[in-house]
């Protein structure tokens, strides 16, 4: 089953809660899900505690360099989906995972610091093409958006990527309280109530419409790798 990696080895650039929404929204719509915490700070896995983690959401946190390729082939041969939440550096670990994935996720904020992270995670993947001698589908993901105003650094950062021909989500996360809420309460965004949380509506909406993008490039890169 597919495997989603979230890489990006400058800190802050929203790989955990980019993961967590994937995972709830597949999960919502009934599918089995295996997360492989690999970050350090184990997010995920703290969120996993907390009420409300629905039972089609596993999640694995003792992971190592030794083994983070056993644990994804395990997963994948179980899951519908895999996502795996790579610690933020450029390591063996996150290497191996690159390898082994369908789609590579690379979260961004709208700076020229998380477009140079951006810039290692995607060297880092032309590594692993040429030694897996196959095309891993990658795609940056713009992260802590603004709803309402696009700022000049978000603009510069998307037109270098423009330039360099690299591909960019068309969803871009957007700065949420519910984003921030569900790894204080627990549960998906669905459990939220917006008599508490501002816009549960519309984080939801952005999921959502997230989720379906990940969904076309899997199917899309599926189509590429047999075509090739």
């Amino acid at each position: 089953m597919p495997v989603v990696s979230f890489a990006n080895p400058k800190g802050g650039a929203g790989k955990t809660t980019s993961a967590l929404l994937l995972a709830g929204e597949l999960a919502a719509k009934g599918a089995r899900v295996t997360v492989i915490d690999a970050d350090p700070e184990r997010w995920i896995s703290q969120w996993g505690k907390m009420p409300g983690k629905p039972s089609n959401i596993d999640i694995i946190a003792d992971v190592t360099e030794d083994t983070i390729v056993d644990l994804i082939e395990n997963a994948a041969a179980k899951a519908q989906f895999v996502i795996v939440d790579l610690e933020g550096t450029a390591s063996l670990m996150v290497a191996n995972a690159i390898g082994m994935s369908d789609l590579v996720i690379i979260p961004a904020q709208g700076a020229s610091m998380d477009a140079k992270g951006a810039a290692k995670t995607i060297r880092l993947i032309r590594n692993q093409e040429r030694l897996s001698r196959r095309q891993i589908p990658h795609s940056i993901l713009l992260t802590r958006t603004s709803a309402a105003v696009t700022s000049r650094a978000l603009r510069n950062v998307r037109e270098q990527l423009d330039k360099a021909a690299i591909d960019v989500f068309s969803t871009s996360i957007v700065e949420r309280a519910a984003f921030r809420d569900i790894f204080d309460f627990g549960g998906l965004l669905s459990d939220l109530r917006s008599d508490q949380v501002s816009n549960v509506d519309r984080a939801i909406e952005n999921a959502r419409a997230f989720a379906g993008e990940v969904i076309a490039k899997l199917k899309g890169g599926t189509v590429a790798a047999k075509v090739a």
